[in-house]
């Protein structure tokens, strides 16, 4: 807290990825009286592999049939895929029944 003012200064590290829309949401969600200033720090390298699929039994194991823990590069890609018209793969619906209708067919 800025001595002698109301003024709180928060200081964070956030992602390039994660910081579009964050300065509007910040202003929505505390109705104008926070205003962010995003200044770039440093860059770093993300280690994990977007394309990463399981293919030993221990990675199976550990992770499951479909690897569901999120992969950070992935996100990351195809956030930037989306963000700038590119195809991206990804399954609308994963697992579905057919729904069924209440009225009888006729």
């Amino acid at each position: 807290m800025k001595e002698g003012t109301d003024v709180f200064i928060i200081k964070a590290v956030l992602p390039v990825a994660e910081s579009f829309g964050f300065a509007d949401e910040i202003r929505k969600r505390t109705s104008g009286l926070a205003s962010p200033q995003l200044v770039f720090s440093h860059w770093e390298v993300i280690l994990s592999d977007p394309f990463w699929v399981p293919t030993t039994e221990e990675e199976y194991l550990h992770f499951g049939e479909k690897a569901d823990s999120e992969n950070q590069a992935r996100k990351y890609m195809n956030a930037v895929r989306k963000r700038k018209g590119l195809y991206v793969e990804e399954k609308i619906v994963e697992h579905a029944e057919k729904q069924r209708t209440l009225s009888r067919n006729k």
